[in-house]
């Protein structure tokens, strides 16, 4: 196998965005040097004693934003999510052509009009959940659909959508999503990662080609409510033809819920009758959804988050003892993100099935481990990745010099370095320990196997030994040579959780490629797409470097930009992403700031230029030009999103001491420079490295 003969070596190539000169210094002398405190939703850092109650609403108003673009509402709360795919409710709307343009404000009154008893708390609900202005441009949004269909314009591109944003709690999004069904039954309410957003029904328009606006949309509301033993009927119909048309539009859209029979009225004469189609629920499918809910809430599973704070500790190691003392397995740990191993960490975890007395049953073993477990407490739900605003870190950056051939004052040179990367921001690229440690592989090796099912090559990539004569690598080398499972385990220590997990499972199924795709369900899913995103992340880094060698700090044709500007990295929707164009390139309508790059996935969009291009040879060279992102056997979906290429560090301080810890005064001093060190603090977003940062600041690669 080939080797990587050193690990700098993968970033040393990257580039800067600042022309500072920097200087040396050495981090991570110690675990006590590198602090990390994950930053909750709430703005809040993880390691303060926490009593908060479970539930807390915070409105955000959003910006006002054009009909197909996406508005923002952030109602954070403090149980935790765990992610869900998608979740859509199908039991709304939208209007009929066959009636006259209707201007928007006799819209309205014609909606207050068919408003019902529920209907008016379903609007109380809404108001009660959502801030004014988003309840304002929810009712444009409906408005704007009801007048375009009114006036028979067809409705071209990409279907319209309007988002209320992230709702963690998923009762709000539940009582959300009935809400909005209940005022308009004319749209549909579809949930993804936490996201609501709303759209016009096509099949609700179809059916008003058939029946009249007032029956669809009383007959959206009579799948909404979902009364048992109620039935619903259409107008009385002469038309055999017609009500044949009925009858096939109900059972192919909702056939596995309702069932549809025509009956003659009795009044009507022998010779032309009137008959109407009668709907109603088919018993055992509303018997089976009755008592899938109440079974589902009967076996409501317990949830107990908490504050680790681990020291020289990998995450995995950690969540591994936690499980063994808990009688849990890992895949019940949630968070919200992966820590460095070599720092003091805190971050927030949730444990699936455990009580909060039994977790705190546990906090004098769990301290002889380096860790400690605090701010215990019942919380609703799991957390899932990406669940924080950021993390804050306190670093001492040890050995300070200038750098080599540079005889400018280093006070002088550490702030003028500090200062323009608060000004002007590193490039954001992934840090090394995304990559893993070793020298011989990484985990982007891993996931590009995964991502062309070899899952066989994974495995033994995995195993692959560094050249260390220790009992983890000569256990991995023995592995390699033998592929004995069960006496490899014999010989990996304890604390190697991954690894025992892994051959565990290749001892219970064996090294055939169905035996390795059981193996790697081992493994929490969690730590399965990582490998995954590994690769991804290796490749975005590439394609910076590419973007800002080929076009500089320029913003080209066919670059992709963000829209929002408060959007959290990594977390950009599609209609947020701009693909900018000759026009705006020579009037210079956005900035280096705004440029965003796609990180590999199915549903992302790459940039119309060069670096597009360079993306698809990228895929080829790697094997991957027809990959779909979707790995079933794995059950791995890889839908991608966008990255800003540069950010800013925010509320940076920072303090030059000498290694007693004496402050250094900043005129007039003459200490022995050897003898500086740095205390640097500063918060990111989410998914930035605070060894990039320090990348940029110092001008040197770590």
């Amino acid at each position: 196998m080939e080797e990587d003969t050193d690990f700098r070596i993968r970033f040393s190539s990257l580039c800067f965005i600042t022309d500072h000169v920097g200087f040396r210094g050495t981090i991570k002398s110690s675990p006590s040097d590198f602090i990390v405190i994950e930053i909750d939703e709430q703005g809040e850092l993880v390691n303060k004693a926490s009593d908060k109650p479970v539930y807390k609403v915070t409105k955000v108003l959003p910006e006002p934003n054009n009909l197909a673009k996406k508005a923002k509402l952030d109602l954070q709360i403090l149980s935790f999510e765990e992610t869900s795919n998608q979740e859509v409710s199908t039991l709304a709307g939208s209007s009929s052509e066959d009636h006259n343009f209707v201007p928007c404000s006799e819209m309205e009154d014609t909606i207050k009009d068919r408003t019902y008893k529920g209907e008016e708390e379903s609007v109380d609900v809404l108001g009660s959940l959502l801030d004014e202005k988003t309840n304002e441009l929810l009712n444009q949004f409906a408005c704007d659909i009801k007048e375009k269909w009114d006036s028979k314009t067809e409705l071209t591109g990409p279907s319209p959508e309007f988002s209320l944003g992230r709702i963690l709690d998923k009762n709000q999004r539940a009582t959300l999503h009935s809400a909005i069904r209940q005022k308009f039954p004319f749209l549909i309410t579809v949930g993804k990662n936490c996201e609501i957003v709303v759209r016009p029904n096509l099949e609700y328009k179809e059916l008003c080609h058939l029946v009249s606006e007032e029956e669809a949309f009383d007959f959206f509301k009579y799948l909404d409510a979902k009364k048992e033993n109620s039935k619903f009927t259409f107008k009385p119909d002469t038309n055999k033809e017609h009500r044949k048309a009925v009858h096939h539009f109900v059972n192919k859209k909702f056939g596995n819920l309702v069932e549809t029979k025509s009956f003659p009225e009795l009044s009507d004469s022998a010779d032309n009758p009137n008959v109407v189609v009668t709907v109603r629920f088919r018993v055992k499918a509303h018997k089976h959804w009755k008592r899938s809910l109440l079974e589902c809430q009967g076996r409501k599973d317990t949830y107990t988050a908490f504050t680790l704070r681990k020291e020289n500790l990998e995450m995995f190691e950690a969540v591994g003892f936690l499980a063994v003392k808990l009688g849990v397995i890992p895949s019940d740990f949630s968070y919200a993100g992966l820590k460095d191993k070599k720092a003091i960490t805190y971050q927030a975890m949730v444990v699936r099935k455990v009580t909060p007395e039994r977790l705190k049953n546990i906090e004098k073993e769990v301290e002889k481990k380096r860790m400690n477990v605090f701010n215990i407490r019942p919380v609703e739900d799991s957390l899932r990745l990406g669940q924080l605003k950021g993390n804050h870190f306190d670093i001492v950056i040890r050995n300070l010099k200038n750098q080599i051939n540079d005889s400018a004052n280093l006070r002088e040179r550490i702030l003028e370095a500090i200062e323009n990367v608060k000004n002007k921001g590193f490039v954001n690229y992934y840090g090394p320990q995304r990559f893993g440690m070793g020298r011989k592989v990484h985990t982007d090796q891993i996931g590009l196997a995964l991502l062309k099912s070899e899952t066989v090559k994974a495995v033994k990539l995995f195993f692959t030994p560094e050249d260390l004569d220790d009992p983890v690598n000569r256990a991995k080398k023995y592995f390699l040579q033998t592929e004995d499972a069960k006496g490899t385990l014999s010989l990996m220590p304890e604390f190697k959780v991954r690894e025992r997990a892994l051959l565990d499972s290749l001892h219970r199924f064996g090294m055939t490629e169905e035996g390795c795709i059981q193996a790697w369900f081992s493994f929490p899913h969690s730590m399965r797409i990582f490998y995954v995103h590994a690769y991804s992340s290796k490749i975005w880094n590439e394609a910076v470097s590419y973007r800002l060698a080929t076009y500089g700090s320029r913003v080209v044709e066919g670059d992709l930009v963000c829209l929002d500007e408060d959007a959290d990295n990594e977390q950009l929707p599609s209609s947020k992403v701009h693909l900018v164009t000759e026009e705006e390139e020579s009037a210079n309508t956005y900035a280096i700031h705004q440029v965003v790059l796609p990180v590999l996935g199915y549903n992302i969009q790459y940039p119309k230029n060069k670096v597009g291009q360079w993306y698809q040879e990228v895929l080829s060279r790697d094997g991957l030009q027809t990959c779909k992102f979707k790995i079933p056997t794995l059950k791995l979906n890889v839908p991608g999103c966008y990255r800003k290429i540069l950010k800013h560090p925010c509320n940076l301080s920072y303090q030059l001491m000498e290694d007693h810890g004496i402050d250094v005064k900043k005129e007039g001093s003459h200490i022995d420079e050897a003898t500086l060190s740095l205390l640097i603090s500063f918060d990111l977003d989410t998914s930035c490295y605070a060894t990039v940062c320090l990348r940029e600041i110092m001008k040197h690669d770590f």
